[in-house]
């Protein structure tokens, strides 16, 4: 069942590897089907480059496994919270990837110092605070903590995106790394400034009504 969906979530698995957002066997994607309700998630343990479609796992919103002969990820229950309480979610990712854990190490947002960011995020990327992997918890704490943003950092943890599909949460995960490594590099020759909130908000606009075809 759901072999598009899993054929996609293979490609866009192997997409964190390539952007050096997770090593070995960390960090995963699931998908939430539109139509059956039903998720798709990485399998636990498996490496990147062993993951075949007959590996994800199906379950529905209750962590039922509705298909699959191998344990979904640690971090399923997660997901799912953040499924049931965020109807407009399809997809969340999650990586620990290395600048911006290492902001959520210290428990410090990214700041929207880079056009990049505001386009993408609409603001800063938030971080919220610590909680224990294996149940619902990390779910809360995104929920709560992420706001209107596609991206949140976890303290003492990682990185947790949404998007209304796979690729468009692999994106932001791949954005949010990509503007962390700057915004250090950045930090490393003085205070950036931020850029002010009304221009946040018009650069937010038209990169998400205007920009691409």
């Amino acid at each position: 069942m759901l072999e598009k969906l899993k054929e996609e979530l293979v490609s866009l698995h192997l997409e964190l590897p390539k952007h050096n957002l997770v090593v070995w066997t960390g960090g995963n994607v699931s998908a939430r089907d539109p139509e059956s309700g039903l998720v798709a998630i990485k399998p636990s343990g498996v490496r990147y480059e062993d993951l075949r479609p007959e590996h994800i796992v199906v379950v529905n919103l209750d962590g039922e496994v509705v298909e699959g002969d191998l344990k979904p990820s640690s971090d399923t229950a997660s997901h799912l919270y953040i499924y049931r309480h965020r109807a407009d979610v399809g997809s969340v990712v999650h990586t620990h990837s290395p600048y911006a854990s290492a902001f959520a190490a210290v428990g410090r947002p990214i700041p929207v110092v880079l056009t990049a960011i505001a386009d993408e995020f609409g603001g800063p990327i938030p971080c919220g605070g610590f909680a224990l992997i294996g149940d619902e918890a990390i779910g809360k704490v995104v929920v709560e903590s992420i706001g209107k943003s596609t991206a949140v950092l976890l303290k003492n943890h990682g990185v947790f995106t949404i998007g209304k599909d796979a690729k468009a949460a692999v994106k932001a995960a791949v954005m949010t790394e990509d503007n962390a490594k700057t915004v250090w590099l950045a930090m490393q020759l003085g205070t950036p400034d931020e850029i002010p909130a009304e221009d946040v908000a018009r650069l937010h606009d038209r990169y998400t009504h205007v920009y691409g075809q």
